[in-house]
């Protein structure tokens, strides 16, 4: 994963993606809105700060994030400019999320209620 320095244009001398990125969006209110994610930790932002992510094709996008994740294309500068006054300065490309896959919880886990069925009492008749 590579992070972009805050800044305008990358320096020249430092690898940066050539060309608009895939940036992945959600529905909002006016539009698609910007998806914001948390930086792991070891990165050169804080572990748990906002991040803007973008990716070099569209395949890395759905490799990482699913075949229905709508994006959009925005150069690395233009991605920066539009979340700067939510606070965001990184902007990482090609992120590899290693989040373990999402499992079901069975209902009522987490709740202190029991998991295992109640057992039935036994009815009476007559």
């Amino acid at each position: 994963m590579a992070e972009l320095p805050p800044g305008d244009d990358p320096d020249p001398s430092r690898p940066a993606p050539a060309g608009p990125l895939y940036v992945p969006v959600r529905p909002g209110h006016r539009g698609c809105v910007v998806r914001l994610f948390r930086t792991p930790p070891g990165g050169r932002t804080p572990p748990g700060g906002r991040t803007a992510v973008g990716f070099t094709t569209e395949h890395r996008l759905t490799a990482a994030l699913g075949p229905h994740q709508p994006w959009i294309r925005l150069a690395a500068p233009a991605l920066r400019t539009l979340t700067a006054p939510l606070g965001v300065t990184a902007v990482t490309v090609d992120p590899r999320f290693t989040a373990p896959a999402a499992t079901r919880v069975p209902p009522g886990a987490g709740t202190g209620r029991p998991t295992r069925p109640t057992p039935a009492l036994p009815l009476r008749t007559g």
